[in-house]
């Protein structure tokens, strides 16, 4: 398992650019836009980690600004932690061997999402390409929020 990124949304990104790396001094490694998403994500790092992060994506900060605006509650402005691991099947039946609830199966072969005893986001993401869909993570439907 690799640790990848801790995302956070944010409601204005200019002002949180000016904070993070004007302030705080990370920086920018890459930017992403989804107009269809209606989104943009920002990746920055720590400037110790700048070389590392660049060459292996990770380990970042993802500013996620929704291009609608809303008003962050409950914990809302915080959205994962995310982790590589090198079999995503593999680890999610480990999990659930072990009493946790995937809130959002590995469909895919590629993302999983779960839950720390204290409600915090956990995303999973298969290292390298997708896995191959298989059962039973194909069919399985979504468990509460994620």
């Amino acid at each position: 398992m690799r640790y990848l990124h801790t995302m956070v949304r944010v409601n204005n990104l200019d002002e949180s650019l000016d904070f993070y790396c004007n302030k705080l001094g990370l920086s920018e490694i890459r930017r992403m836009e989804s107009e269809a998403g209606r989104f943009t994500l920002v990746y920055l790092s720590a400037p110790g980690d700048a070389l590392q992060a660049k060459a292996h994506d990770a380990p970042l900060l993802e500013l996620t600004y929704n291009w609608d605006t809303e008003d962050y509650t409950g914990g809302r402005n915080f959205g994962h932690l995310a982790f590589e691991v090198d079999d995503i099947y593999a680890v999610c039946q480990n999990l659930m061997d072990q009493g946790v609830t995937i809130n959002r199966p590995p469909r895919d072969g590629w993302m999983a999402f779960i839950r720390s005893p204290d409600q915090i986001s956990i995303e999973l993401l298969q290292k390298g390409a997708a896995l191959s869909a298989r059962e039973p993570w194909a069919s399985m439907a979504n468990t509460g929020v994620w």
